[in-house]
């Protein structure tokens, strides 16, 4: 489900609305769409834990049950954890950090720690990305908040070489958790691994996974993230 774009998860949640005859609200105008307002959405080819969206609807419904209803007209992979009723305030405000863990196979742990002390080091890291407006160059440390390193080992994958994969497995994979504020333009883990790249040389000899683990209120004493629903519990 990571290679899903953002349109396509658009698409299956809005089939998954009609399918659970959730009572929406619908724009107006020639072409009424379901009032959903999607906050912070992961690039393609990132796995999530933390994704969040609102809907209005036109009564009164009991969080669970669209939990439930909703949850049972997605496809596999996709899934709901929570509902709750939204309290006052946009939920995008309160989405200004991600927590992403970063898994490079292949790579040593102590290969990059070097690479990520190079990179907390640097007062900036100058990296470029293509957009729909053409090229943009932007400075990638400034949003990282905190980068700390762990070790593990990996799985051999059957898609690759067998001598590939043994390489990969024999040497373990630094896993990384990276804390990234949320910036205009905004800093992806992509641009966080072409930074490694640029101030370390730090290129994994297989692809590196991405999954965010989180996305809320940034806690500034802390570099850490908070659940953003809390006020909506209250």
């Amino acid at each position: 489900m990571r290679f899903s774009s953002h349109r396509d998860f658009q698409r299956a949640f809005e089939r998954a609305l009609r399918r659970s005859a959730i009572p929406m609200a619908y724009s107006a105008g020639f072409s009424p769409h379901p009032k959903v307002s999607y906050a912070g959405a992961a690039a393609t080819g990132v796995a999530s834990e933390a994704e969040y969206l609102e809907i209005a609807v036109t009564q009164r419904c009991d969080p669970d049950r669209v939990r439930d209803a909703l949850d049972a007209s997605l496809p596999p992979g996709l899934d709901v954890l929570e509902v709750v009723e939204a309290g006052p305030g946009a939920l995008a405000d309160r989405l200004e950090a991600s927590v992403y863990e970063i898994t490079l196979p292949g790579v040593q742990p102590g290969l990059a720690g070097a690479a990520v002390d190079a990179f907390l080091a640097s007062s900036s890291v100058t990296v470029e990305r293509m957009t729909k407006n053409g090229v943009r160059t932007f400075d990638a440390r400034a949003a990282v908040l905190s980068v700390d390193l762990r070790g593990g080992p990996v799985d051999a994958t059957p898609e690759l070489p067998a001598s590939v994969a043994d390489s990969a497995a024999a040497d373990g994979c630094a896993i990384l958790r990276v804390v990234v504020r949320h910036t205009t333009p905004a800093v992806r883990p992509d641009d966080v691994l072409l930074a490694l790249r640029r101030v370390a040389d730090l290129a994994p000899p297989l692809p590196p996974s991405v999954t965010r683990l989180a996305q809320g209120p940034l806690n500034a004493a802390s570099d850490d993230v908070a659940d953003p629903l809390v006020p909506d519990r209250r």
